[in-house]
């Protein structure tokens, strides 16, 4: 099975593209489209997707997107259950709604300690060529799968950083079919952005505790 899903599908840009990358992008796609829409199913897709896409990105050398896959597999699992039965710190239901200033300002020195933290562990410990690139959208992936889980609108503004930043570094690596996921990711991020936006409830347009 391993070496079927490893075969080539077919020849993009002259590079071959797996069986492999084509399932996982596809699932991938599908996962986006829950998710833009709050359909809980996006989490378990997520897991395959996440599960298929380590060895995709490990082929590759991209450790940290490897690794960072299967992070994206376990925190499904809590994302899912967050959407299903998650709930404010103060008893509401777990809505779209935007984050305070206060988390803003979290998000953001999160964001700004993440990339450092990985790119330098990534250069440490690995033979990756590109980690500062690589860190850049593992670290800043963390972040934004947290505010995906608790439903914050900014998440896809997080997305949207990590997904151009991908765009490039998969063009390096030449996984061009991969390069177009992330494009369409980078366009559905702004259109996930206005999704929730439209689908935020009056009473949660002020901003929220997480």
């Amino acid at each position: 099975m391993t070496e079927l899903l490893s075969a080539p599908a077919f020849m993009l840009w002259g590079s071959p593209v797996s069986w492999l990358e084509l399932v996982a992008s596809t699932l991938a796609l599908a996962m986006v489209g829950c998710n833009m829409r709050e359909i809980h199913w996006g989490w378990p897709l997520a897991i395959v997707s996440s599960v298929l896409y380590v060895a995709v990105f490990a082929k590759a050398r991209i450790y940290g997107d490897a690794s960072l896959q299967v992070f994206f597999a376990l925190v499904a699992l809590w994302g899912w259950a967050q959407w299903l039965r998650g709930h404010r710190a103060d008893g509401s239901a777990l809505r779209v709604s935007r984050l305070s200033s206060r988390g803003i300002a979290l998000t953001l020195l999160a964001c700004a300690l993440a990339w450092p933290a990985v790119a330098l562990f990534l250069r440490r410990f690995t033979d990756t060529d590109v980690p500062w690139w690589d860190g850049f959208a593992t670290g800043l992936s963390l972040v934004g799968q947290f505010l995906l889980g608790r439903k914050f609108i900014e998440n896809w503004l997080i997305w949207l950083a990590v997904n151009v930043v991908s765009v490039g570094l998969f063009i390096h690596k030449g996984l061009w079919l991969t390069v177009g996921l992330y494009a369409v990711f980078a366009v559905l991020s702004v259109a996930g952005y206005l999704a929730w936006r439209q689908r935020m409830p009056s009473s949660a347009a002020a901003a929220v505790r997480a």
